[in-house]
């Protein structure tokens, strides 16, 4: 592929799972690359590479005589998703500490949360859930190691499109969690933000799950 049809797959590729965490692409709905070139402006070969990254993902998945169809999520599903979360993000926690403790600039953490508390105290939950969302991410960036992030990615858009169905815990609740969090990677505390970590993530296993067990499969 040429950089503009790799750019192009990329784009296509966000707006595709943007519009199955909406709820727009149902499971099970097949994925038709005319029409989605028709519908997106372009050609088919980004189409395709976008369609294919997506199986890749675990966000679609080729069915006999049906082609690519968006994948029917289970609680299996959700369960590995917070066992990788648990172990992923807690390592990067305590790598992110470790490089603040090396001197590496970890103000952006405390310029999102602030950012989020301001969100949440006028009421705006979608723009607190983005900017949260904005703070795991940010904590994966500042560990400072290339394969996280990209084992990371696909992670993400699993993550949005499960909580995207579910009902998660107070967004008060976790904006105190992130605090603490984030206090213990600022001043380089590696073992403590690798527990508060695990801790904050596997916190929301339970809520998720209840809010799931009649939407999803075993």
């Amino acid at each position: 592929m040429t950089a503009p049809d790799e750019a192009m797959a990329a784009q296509v590729y966000q707006q595709i799972i943007a519009t199955i965490v909406a709820g727009k692409l149902q499971p099970g709905q097949r994925l038709r690359e005319r029409e989605l070139s028709e519908q997106y402006g372009v050609s088919r070969i980004p189409v395709r590479e976008a369609i294919h990254r997506l199986e890749q993902d675990g966000f679609v998945v080729t069915a006999p005589r049906r082609g690519a169809v968006v994948r029917r999520l289970t609680l299996n599903d959700v369960d590995e998703l917070f066992d990788l979360r648990v172990l992923l993000e807690s390592f990067a926690a305590a790598r992110a500490a470790e490089r603040v403790a090396q001197g590496v600039d970890g103000s952006v953490l405390t310029e999102t949360l602030a950012r989020a508390r301001k969100a949440l105290e006028e009421g705006d939950s979608a723009t607190t859930a983005e900017l949260n969302s904005a703070f795991h991410d940010q904590i994966v960036a500042l560990a400072g190691n290339a394969l996280l992030e990209r084992s990371m990615r696909p992670l993400r858009g699993l993550n949005r499109w499960i909580f995207g169905l579910s009902v998660n815990r107070p967004l008060d609740v976790s904006a105190h969690e992130h605090d603490d969090l984030a206090d213990a990677i600022l001043t380089g505390r590696s073992q403590l933000a690798e527990s508060l970590s695990a801790a904050h993530v596997e916190a929301g296993r339970k809520p998720v799950t209840e809010g799931l067990a009649r939407v999803l499969l075993e």
